[in-house]
């Protein structure tokens, strides 16, 4: 049983890559052999997990090597360990046999592991008759990779890890390691180089910023109460559903007393209630993954598995979630897998190579945000990031995933000047890997998770983001349930901040989205990204006046949510915030007193219970169906109506007088004769508007309406027959 005297030079050294086979327990010609490391200790005893005695080892080196022969078969064994006047028991990790399995080995070889969040990172477990903690790392690469923590004074020779050679994992199974304990891995580069300690790419839990480490978890205890709410998602298709999203950063929408960020208990305390009364269907959050940079809001993801430490424990997010599902809102998560960042404790050069990167920068680092972008066309890579996807919907039960930055992925030449980039194989600039990936990540979650959906933020005219992504389909076919419309944001933001007087010679900003409005399946986003880095509030942006500002906003509200496709808010804006967000302070609530910033809440709270109720506004969002153009040429007067209908429904008239000129009055084709009934005016005194209106409803004859329009006002009128 003498090993060469190199291996156990090294393996007191912390050098060797194998410790598995020189410590332990082993069958031998004589019976069974022991050998174990315990520094500090002077002498030690062997028993089995239940407290039988199995016999003395003796001590061989002064660096606490023990070894000798002990009484029973192979098992896994701990160790009564005295010293300088101490004792202690040590469970000896090495001498339990592997984790993973062979079914194991073959799907993450494959790709086609589909929970690589059970088995890879840290699992509290019950492993041959022992408690513990299972850790398991991808380091395909490394000479050796260690883990390290709070309970082996983060000394990377006390846990060398057994590596899987087949597929690059390695895993230990420490015993007696509960809940609670911070932990990183140790590598050693191909070159021998010692990395810098590197964080769980799989880690459930990270320690709050500035500190780095992960942090071990049990299994969830929450007792999800939410069966009704999903079970009601998974049977409708959502693009015929009433869509009406309350965006979210978790650590700015309010504060505590101190200043500092609300705990999920405390979000769901204020933010649920808020939202059901304003009528959202969907709160959407910008990414929570832990990330160490409070001003990257989230998009710098260093801990893809783990909801950030700033808002309590994961639990804590579990709570919010089912709350919400409770009071019958969904939970959006802005998911980031276009890039991440370089930090040292993160995935950059992982294992002492580009793992999850390229090499090449010219494919693997993003100029616009110094961040390295994900390797898709590596199995490993995708596989990491489509379990990512799928976990926040296991696990914490979200509705649907918001994927950024996702024109970035598309194209190789993004953001890139000539000679910055390399073609693909067909000289083009698609980058079909992440093509590949993204395909591959919707039909991963719409096969295995009903009734969640998927949007992309995607400003191109890439063909077919929406529609299915098929075998039998056209390769660019992405498969995300909807699309960011950008076109319809840039055009219409860029024509309510002109002058009244001069937009009759850009009426086009306003007709032109019509002309693709059902190429996609849209949702209509005014997004934080409207409202920050000097662009100024969303009131701020509208011309005119203090008066004509909110006028304005009223108008374009209504408009909104007249318009066909999926509705989309940032936080503050439901009261006309007028500074421009900043994730250092919470929203500016104090406004609320004022009857001019509650007069756009309130219409915010009528058009979503209008746009909830009213089948003719969203049963046909995404189909050419649902719209037909009353009035689209009149540009003279500003003036925009168009018919909103669903099969069997009563049709709406949405009509638009963009202008400070009350038009009155003003004849609106409409198709069928009879009462139609005013159910919205954004110049309505509850608004804060002048209160000009139509008395109710008009009189339509002979195909057609006298109607009143007020100025700077967008007016909705239902057929009732």
């Amino acid at each position: 049983m003498k090993p060469p005297r190199g291996a156990i030079a090294a393996l007191l050294a912390g050098r060797h890559d194998d410790p598995f086979s020189l410590l332990g327990v082993f069958a031998g010609p004589n019976g069974t052999f022991a050998r174990t490391l315990i520094p500090g200790a002077e002498t030690a005893e062997a028993y089995d997990l239940s407290g039988t005695p199995l016999g003395r080892v003796n001590r061989v080196d002064d660096a606490g090597l023990f070894e000798g022969a002990i009484d029973g078969d192979p098992q896994p064994v701990k160790y009564r360990a005295q010293g300088y006047g101490a004792e202690w028991w040590v469970t000896d990790p090495y001498s339990f046999g592997p984790v993973l399995g062979p079914t194991d080995d073959y799907l993450i070889a494959e790709g086609s592991h589909f929970r690589l969040y059970d088995k890879m990172g840290a699992h509290l477990i019950e492993h041959q008759g022992a408690s513990g903690m299972h850790f398991a790392v991808w380091a395909p690469n490394a000479q050796r990779v260690s883990v390290v923590g709070d309970f082996n004074d983060w000394n990377d020779t006390r846990h060398v890890m057994r590596r899987r050679a087949d597929i690059g994992v390695w895993e230990i199974f420490l015993p007696d390691i509960g809940a609670g304990r911070s932990y990183k891995f140790a590598i050693l580069g191909p070159d021998g180089t010692l990395q810098p300690l590197k964080a769980d790419p799989f880690a459930f839990q990270s320690e709050l910023r500035p500190k780095t480490a992960s942090i071990t978890t049990s299994p969830s205890a929450h007792d999800w109460g939410d069966a009704a709410h999903r079970d009601s998602w998974s049977k409708l298709d959502p693009r015929r559903v009433p869509m009406s999203i309350y965006e979210v950063h978790a650590g700015s929408w309010d504060r505590d007393e101190n200043g500092w960020y609300l705990s999920w208990d405390a979000l769901a305390d204020r933010l649920i209630p808020y939202v059901v009364d304003l009528g959202f269907t969907h709160i959407e959050f910008m990414p929570i993954s832990e990330h160490p940079y409070d001003p990257s809001w989230g998009y710098q993801t260093t801990g893809l598995y783990a909801p950030s430490a700033r808002f309590g424990d994961p639990d804590g997010f579990a709570r919010f979630v089912d709350g919400a599902h409770r009071a019958g809102i969904g939970v959006l998560l802005d998911w980031v897998p276009a890039h991440f960042p370089v930090d040292v404790h993160g995935l950059a050069r992982f294992d002492g190579t580009a793992l999850y990167e390229h090499e090449d920068p010219r494919l693997g680092f993003h100029p616009d945000w110094n961040t390295a972008i994900y390797n898709f066309g590596r199995r490993e890579v995708r596989s990491f990031l489509i379990n990512n996807a799928l976990f926040w919907t296991e696990r914490y039960h979200v509705d649907g995933l918001r994927v950024d930055a996702v024109a970035s992925m598309l194209y190789r030449d993004y953001s890139r000047k000539a000679g910055e980039w390399i073609p693909n194989d067909e000289g083009g600039r698609e980058n079909w890997e992440a093509v590949h990936f993204l395909r591959d990540m919707n039909r991963a979650v719409y096969g295995k998770r009903d009734g969640v959906f998927t949007v992309a933020e995607e400003s191109t005219s890439w063909p077919g983001v929406s529609t299915p992504a098929s075998d039998d389909g056209p390769r660019t076919n992405l498969g995300f349930g909807f699309k960011w419309n950008m076109g319809w944001m840039h055009d219409t933001l860029q024509y309510f901040a002109r002058e009244p007087i001069h937009r009759r010679h850009h009426h086009g900003e306003i007709t032109f989205g019509l002309v693709y409005a059902f190429d996609e399946n849209f949702v209509l986003p005014l997004s934080h990204d409207e409202v920050v880095h000097g662009k100024g509030s969303l009131l701020a942006k509208m011309a005119g006046d203090d008066w004509q500002q909110f006028a304005n906003l009223r108008a374009y509200y209504a408009f909104m949510w007249g318009y066909p496709g999926k509705k989309l808010l940032f936080m503050g804006q439901e009261f006309a915030q007028r500074q421009e967000w900043s994730e250092d302070r919470a929203l500016d609530w104090h406004l609320r007193c004022s009857s001019s910033h509650e007069g756009i809440r309130n219409l915010v709270r009528d058009l979503n219970r209008l746009y909830r109720e009213t089948p003719a506004l969203h049963a046909r969002d995404c189909e050419g169906e649902g719209f037909e153009w009353l009035i689209g040429d009149d540009a003279a007067n500003s003036v925009f109506a168009w018919l909103r209908k669903a099969p069997g429904e009563k049709p709406v008239a949405v009509i638009a007088n963009l202008t400070p000129v009350a038009r009155a009055p003003y004849r609106v084709p409409l198709p069928h004769d009879g009462r139609w009934r005013e159910i919205i005016n954004s110049d309505a005194h509850h608004y804060w508007g002048s209160g000009l209106g139509n008395m109710g409803g008009v009189d339509a004859k002979d195909g057609a309406a006298w109607v009143t329009l007020p100025p700077l006002a967008t007016i909705m009128l239902q057929y009732d027959g």
